[in-house]
């Protein structure tokens, strides 16, 4: 698998555009009004320094990639009435955005991404959906692979036109990073509980956590076993009172972090646009039609990484 990893040249870019992308690949959500967004772009593995371009259509957006071969592609989560100046904004996405090498615990050794973490981040994906769908009925959720990580995309118009202040909120609700008030008779949400456990029992006693010493980190992965029954009374009865609201209140700072705060609440935000190549990993970001099946290295690897030699 490391060979997919390794960055896009100039040359695989070109074939990709001009051999394998397909405007038939485009998520409705992205086609439709499509000329009401602002489209970016990165030419040279810099950052996307080429903004505020629209597209009339589908057909304009594919003469324009396979002429560019650009490094990255992206779009905006904004709708406007004049994206090429970026006025008259009428709604955004609520976006959420995971990337897989910046989880702050994951089970793996790697350097930037692999099947682990990747597995991990979907795992992710799969109850932030859930919480999202269950808790607070939001629909029209839609989630793109990224080539590192996943965004989860929401067009759903009751929450399209709210501001970052209730944006925040939700995030810190979905991530479970509501402190509980109450640590020791547990008298916390659910998402807060199902969230914190899943984290705790990734851990491998490597992580460097703010506010959890050595020690504490030791114990908490000693005693995490009766978290599997959500014994959480006795879990935190083996830590003490004191350590287990530190390790907690921690926790509610370590579950917000696995997501990009700053994506979600800016209203403005330009996302990896579907269909395109991560050149970085070398991997297409994709729609995931089905969260139970997906599997990236069958429905993400581009045809030119698999003509590679080895070196």
């Amino acid at each position: 698998m490391k060979i997919i990893f390794k960055a896009a040249t100039r040359k695989e870019r070109r074939q990709f555009y001009r051999e394998e992308w397909s405007e038939k690949d485009l998520p409705e959500f992205i086609t439709k009004d499509l000329w009401q967004r602002e489209f970016g772009f990165d030419h040279d593995g810099t950052g996307p320094n080429d903004r505020y371009k629209t597209f009339k259509n589908t057909t304009s957006l594919k003469r324009f990639l396979k002429v560019k071969a650009p490094f990255a592609g992206y779009i905006s989560v904004a709708f406007y009435n004049n994206p090429r100046r970026r006025e008259d904004w009428e709604k955004s996405e609520f976006v959420f955005d995971v990337d897989a090498k910046d989880m702050p615990i994951r089970t793996c050794n790697c350097d930037s991404v692999c099947e682990i973490c990747l597995n991990e981040a979907l795992d992710l994906i799969k109850d932030m959906v859930d919480t999202l769908k269950g808790d607070l009925g939001l629909k029209n959720i839609y989630i793109i692979y990224s080539g590192r990580g996943y965004h989860i995309r929401i067009l759903d118009e009751r929450i399209m036109e709210s501001d970052s202040n209730l944006r925040g909120e939700l995030v810190k609700y979905v991530t479970g990073a509501d402190i509980p008030k109450n640590l020791i008779n547990l008298g916390y949400t659910k998402v807060f509980n199902t969230r914190t456990k899943r984290n705790i029992n990734l851990l491998t006693g490597k992580e460097q956590i703010e506010g959890i010493t050595p020690k504490l980190l030791k114990d908490a992965i000693k005693y995490k076993n009766l978290l599997d029954n959500n014994q959480w009374g006795l879990f935190q009865e083996r830590l003490g009172p004191i350590r287990s609201k530190k390790l907690l209140n921690s926790f509610g700072r370590v579950n917000l972090s696995f997501v990009d705060g700053k994506v979600s609440i800016d209203l403005k935000r330009i996302l990896r646009l579907p269909t395109t190549l991560h050149s970085k990993v070398s991997m297409k970001s994709v729609e995931v039609k089905n969260l139970e099946t997906f599997d990236p290295f069958k429905y993400a690897v581009p045809k030119f990484v698999f003509e590679r030699k080895e070196p």
